[in-house]
């Protein structure tokens, strides 16, 4: 495998919103400055209500079962491998043919030391869905747990996009933000010059974790508000998005990151009581929770630019879906132009499993990055490898 000119490799993702699993089958060339991919095929699997409510019975509580914490790992690489197959076989394709899956798992917790504050621990991060029943059940070679080595070399266990996007979107001659608005809004700064050592990513801020918990909790049966109907009915309250821009997060320097361990509902709650918004409508509450994740994301990409910069933004995640969170990122940054990924050849949907599946090459037969001797950038491989026999 490592002798061929070109490997299949599957990228999964699911990611902090509990939609489902991004499944992408990759054909990868090469490696480092040289990895070329196609991605052949691509299928989200969603998550039915049932298992999005076991997985939230241990998502980012601290007062989690530990039982059901350890059946859950087996559950969900067992229900992982499931969905791979079951795509294979949509696609009319082997397990034979593919030579290794690329698992990132299901984050149940992100525990970075700036968040938790307890001076005798380190920085921490736990994803289930165990690598190795991947790789037994479905007979493929399966990387796993790439955020452990990252936190082990010095970083916060993520967001580990850097890693792929420099070496798949760099272009010389022109600046660019790969933005991924997830459950966290995050982004990747790409320099004109290509220079490793100038590369970042850092999260930003929520991006439709806490519009998504308030449909939950308010509208049963919506797991997110599509196409913005309801914030689109609504009227941002300057008071409640004055109070939500308070947390310390938010001015701490790039490279950093956070969850929904923070960014959730008892934020929101705690937002409004000091603001005196708690009569407010619901449309009023999502409008304002909307422009609150565009206004981290502005004032980080102006953070990393300054306003009178022009750079290339390339989108992807959920949140590029949402055409009010859209517009606000448009008009707070009318210098940007904004693209999707979709203008680089990768389905902007995709894009993470991609990237997960680039990790997995790299730690096939790739060198590390040197990205510089830089806190919070480590430059390493990454994942475990579990073997089906």
């Amino acid at each position: 495998m490592l002798e061929k000119q070109e490997r299949l490799i599957i990228g999964l993702m699911s990611g902090t919103s509990l939609d489902g699993l991004d499944i992408a089958l990759c054909a990868i060339q090469g490696s480092g400055a040289e990895t070329k991919v196609r991605v052949l095929e691509f299928s989200t699997i969603p998550y039915e209500n049932a298992l999005k409510a076991e997985v939230k019975s241990i998502f980012s509580r601290r007062d989690a079962d530990l039982q059901m914490v350890c059946l859950m790992n087996e559950k969900i690489g067992l229900l992982h491998a499931g969905m791979i197959l079951e795509a294979l076989s949509s696609w009319g394709r082997k397990p034979e043919e593919v030579d290794v899956i690329a698992s990132h798992g299901q984050t149940i917790f992100h525990a970075p030391a700036s968040l938790h504050g307890l001076t005798d621990y380190p920085n921490a991060t736990l994803q289930i869905g165990d690598g190795d029943h991947i790789a037994v059940k479905t007979g493929i070679i399966t990387i796993s747990d790439f955020r452990q080595k990252h936190i082990a070399a010095g970083g916060e266990g993520a967001p580990l996009a850097v890693y792929g996007d420099y070496l798949l979107f760099s272009k010389k001659g022109e600046d660019r933000i790969m933005l991924n608005i997830g459950g966290i809004a995050n982004f990747t700064y790409l320099p004109a010059d290509n220079d490793a050592s100038k590369v970042f990513s850092t999260d930003v801020g929520p991006g439709n974790t806490l519009m998504d918990q308030f449909i939950q909790k308010h509208y049963e049966g919506l797991y997110f508000d599509e196409n913005a109907a309801i914030a689109s009915a609504g009227e941002v309250n300057k008071d409640l998005l004055a109070a939500l821009m308070q947390a310390e997060f938010l001015n701490a320097d790039f490279p950093k990151t956070t969850g929904p361990e923070l960014f959730n509902l008892p934020y929101l709650e705690q937002a409004q009581e000091r603001s005196g918004t708690k009569g407010l409508r619901n449309e009023a509450i999502l409008a304002t929770l909307c422009r609150f994740s565009a206004t981290v994301i502005v004032a980080a990409v102006e953070k990393c630019f300054g306003k009178a910069e022009t750079p290339s933004i390339f989108m992807s995640g959920g949140g590029m879906h949402n055409p009010l969170l859209v517009a606000a990122l448009k008009n707070g940054l009318p210098n940007a132009a904004f693209y999707t990924t979709d203008d680089l050849d990768i389905n902007p949907d995709a894009k993470e499993a991609v990237l997960f599946a680039v990790l997995a090459n790299e730690t096939l037969v790739g060198e590390k990055t040197n990205f510089g001797n830089r806190e919070g950038v480590p430059s390493i491989t990454m994942g475990k490898i579990c073997l089906p026999e």
